[in-house]
């Protein structure tokens, strides 16, 4: 398994919220730079690792690295 990073926000569309396409990130620390960058700008952000199996490409469960602002339901809890 590799353990990735990715940094994904959310920005308010009337009562919605619009995802943005997640972005890798190289390291924790970069993935929460990005986010903390990325936070005056967007309705929520968060920055997440998840570990991956590319021979069978299954996904664990994304692990909360940091958030910032409103997430959509369930998302970094």
């Amino acid at each position: 398994m590799t353990t990735m990073y990715f940094v994904q926000g959310f920005r308010a569309k009337g009562r919605k919220l619009d995802p943005d396409l997640p972005q890798p990130a190289r390291s924790p620390e970069a993935a929460i730079a990005a986010a903390e960058r990325m936070g005056p700008t967007r309705a929520g952000v968060w920055a997440y690792s998840a570990n991956i199996d590319q021979e069978t490409d299954t996904y664990d469960e994304p692990q909360l690295l940091y958030r910032t602002g409103t997430l959509p339901p369930g998302l970094g809890d």
